[in-house]
């Protein structure tokens, strides 16, 4: 497996327009890592010199030990051993599906190169097409066929450039989940520039948030979602509820009653009290009964429902909670008895986080 390795990228398109700033990346051989940030961020620029395209102005890059980009080193995209699946596939038209995907295969003889190109159709779902035009699939066959054509090589590295953006929703997730699968099945080290959230959340082994070109917070998932770095890094991975708090021993007082910390998370409160923003999710929220006024229902606040989205398999409840300037909002699975105008309680679940 080959580890892909990024040192103090730097990269801009003049003096003064930056675009990648010292960023460092690694991947660890035979993961995906998911490079997720808005438009403008840098996360293309990235890719492009990881592949080769452009030169960097300053740092680094190695794949599997091997230097492709450094001082006084540019590898051309051809000599990386890199597999690229940009948007929309990309497919020589004029080819067939079993062309497309040996046309990488160079220096093999024509039984070998048969052999190979089989094998990676059968790996992405399409054994049998190899005599089909691009033309006559649908676009996520052509994915999948752009896919095989990347790994037919057994490159160290494969490069995917928000591939599945010119899929419709129902589809994109059947394609993303082959993709993947393709992936593990050959244990290539692979890196997806999205800035789909749940594209990022759903299929990569770690995900690499991009700011202002470098790295905001590099983790699991689970680490990105549930402890991110700080309430921009929050508020792009998923909703979130920003409450302020006063955080000591280990919990938080809130507007919504106190919660309890995530381990390190209330940077340390041995010096007393730390005021902050505490971090919640919308299915951390709870709505019960309206509190009575003397002691409330175990810890509930009162509050007023605003607008109520139904989603199909949840719906996000806002509520304007008595005594806060900002409504908040609560995701709910399963039926939805609240009606905006209704007055509801709403109470936290579950760990915080402390955003000083």
């Amino acid at each position: 497996m080959t580890e892909l390795k990024i040192e103090g990228l730097t990269k801009g398109y003049g003096p003064d327009a930056a675009v990648l700033r010292g960023l460092d990346l690694t991947v660890p051989g035979g993961e995906l890592a998911a490079v997720l940030g808005p438009s403008g961020c840098g996360k293309t620029t990235l890719l492009r010199v990881v592949a080769g395209f452009l030169r960097a102005d300053a740092g680094t890059v190695t794949v599997g030990g091997r230097t492709l980009g450094g001082p006084g080193t540019h590898l051309p995209p051809e000599r990386r051993r890199i597999g690229i699946v940009p948007q929309e596939g990309a497919l020589f038209p004029h080819l067939s599906v079993a062309r497309n995907v040996a046309f990488g295969l160079t220096g093999l003889d024509r039984a070998e190169r048969r052999r190979r190109t089989e094998e990676m159709l059968e790996l992405v779902g399409l054994a049998g097409y190899g005599g089909r035009m691009p033309h006559e699939l649908s676009g996520g066959q052509q994915q999948r066929v752009a896919l095989a054509r990347a790994l037919a090589p057994r490159p160290g590295l494969v490069l995917l450039d928000e591939p599945f953006n010119a899929l419709d929703s129902a589809l994109r997730s059947g394609v993303r989940a082959d993709v993947r699968a393709a992936l593990r099945a050959t244990g290539a080290t692979a890196v997806l520039v999205t800035h789909d959230q749940q594209e990022a959340l759903s299929v990569a082994d770690r995900v690499a948030v991009v700011r202002d070109g470098t790295i905001a917070q590099c983790g699991t998932p689970q680490e990105v979602y549930g402890r991110p770095a700080d309430p921009w890094v929050a508020r792009f991975v998923g909703d979130a509820v920003l409450l302020p708090g006063t955080a000591e021993n280990g919990a938080a007082a809130t507007p919504l009653g106190r919660v309890p910390l995530a381990a390190s998370a209330d940077g340390g409160t041995a010096g007393g009290p730390r005021r902050g923003r505490v971090l919640l999710r919308p299915e951390q929220l709870r709505l019960t009964d309206v509190p009575a006024e003397a002691d409330g229902t175990a810890g509930a606040v009162g509050g007023t429902v605003t607008s109520v989205c139904f989603y199909g398999h949840d719906a996000m409840v806002t509520v304007g909670v008595d005594g806060l300037a900002d409504p908040v909002e609560i995701r709910v699975s399963g039926p939805v008895t609240v009606r905006p105008g209704e007055r509801t309680g709403v109470r936290i679940t579950g760990e915080a986080t402390l955003h000083p």
